[in-house]
């Protein structure tokens, strides 16, 4: 078995690894993606253009950790439909959630084949339902399959925010990112999710997730960096000839449940205020926001966001989701599924850096 050291050449691989965001924020530190494990034809063409030399696994049931190419770190966000607050709450023992443990199953087998060696960390990424669903034993189910020991629950019956645990040589932090606070211009979206970090070799998860840290700025598509949110907006205030523009997204799922309820104050409260992050993008809806000028309110429009300012709320490179690997348009439909699905950048590449960091 190849012998991969731990001070060049650390490895990435990728299981439902949608549109490659964990081997994309991987890369810009120096950590070489070598495979992946995804079944949806678009993501994983989109993956193949930026990321050619990366093996595709496909079906995560039928990937043997053990035998495939032993790697550093396995980063993994797992089907969050059963998990999530919007879904119907069927949580790990959903059909798709349940895939989770595969991920823990390959986790295992690269382990006992490399006699513990490999991985060095894991990443698991999700839905901040995971915290509740199952009566709040689903995340305490997620910490005992990664420790293979007894978590106790909280005494609250509250699984914090932040927090970790320990079991069995491998050391585990989680924490809630919100990705509106994250990148440089900070993100405009309301994305809060999960991240998990195990730590298979020392104790350095901590750092890992905890600790302070500078980041790379937000890539445009010609790699520079992106127009500051103060300029653009000075900008955008003098090409409008002094007219102040006010932009509100709104939660359209909202919006139509509670007109359907009949729930006057719910269905105001769908609205957004001026400043407010976009909601959180979803696979399964477009998002729309309000625009007009102030004083000019009957001139306003709604707006549907575009693929591309989705990838930019994602933190994404620009055009991102547009080809495929063999430069094949991918449809407006399947761009806002793919981004609804996938992980913010900047929280992602805040853990890539802090993993190049310890290792």
């Amino acid at each position: 078995m190849q012998n991969i050291g731990f001070k060049n050449n650390l490895t990435l691989g990728s299981l439902f690894d949608g549109i490659g965001v964990f081997p994309l924020t991987a890369s810009r530190y120096g950590i070489q993606p070598i495979w992946a494990s995804e079944i949806e034809k678009a993501p994983i063409s989109i993956t193949k253009r930026h990321f050619p030399n990366m093996i595709h696994f496909g079906d995560i049931t039928k990937v043997n950790g053990g035998k495939i190419p032993p790697v550093h770190i396995i980063t993994f966000g797992s089907p969050c439909q059963n998990l999530s607050n919007i879904g119907k709450r069927e949580g790990l023992t959903g059909s798709q959630s349940s895939l989770f443990y595969h991920a823990i199953r390959i986790i295992e087998e690269m382990r006992c084949a490399t006699n513990g060696t490999y991985p060095v960390i894991a990443v698991w990424e999700n839905v901040m339902g995971a915290f509740s669903s199952n009566n709040r034993m689903d995340f305490q189910t997620v910490l005992e399959s990664f420790t293979n020991t007894k978590i106790p629950m909280p005494n609250s019956k509250v699984w914090a925010n932040a927090g970790m645990v320990r079991g069995n040589d491998v050391d585990i932090v989680w924490r809630l990112l919100d990705a509106r606070y994250w990148g440089e211009p900070t993100l405009a979206q309301r994305r809060r999710r999960i991240f998990l970090v195990a730590d298979f070799g020392e104790s350095r998860a901590t750092e890992i997730l905890f600790k302070a840290r500078d980041l790379q700025s937000v890539f445009t598509s010609c790699g520079e960096g992106r127009t500051s949110s103060t300029a653009a907006s000075r900008r955008s205030f003098e090409k409008a000839r002094r007219k102040i523009p006010v932009v509100r997204p709104f939660q359209e799922r909202r919006m139509r449940s509670t007109a359907k309820e009949k729930n006057e104050k719910g269905f105001h409260g769908s609205f957004g205020r001026t400043g407010d992050p976009f909601p959180t993008l979803l696979a399964g809806s477009v998002n729309y926001f309000t625009f007009w000028y102030e004083g000019e309110e009957g001139k306003g429009f709604i707006h549907q966001l575009t693929p591309l300012e989705c990838e930019r709320l994602m933190g994404l490179l620009e055009g991102w989701t547009a080809l495929g690997n063999e430069n094949e348009s991918i449809s407006d439909h399947t761009r806002y599924k793919a981004i609804g699905n996938t992980i913010a950048v900047p929280c992602a590449e805040y853990i890539m850096a802090g993993i190049a960091e310890v290792l």
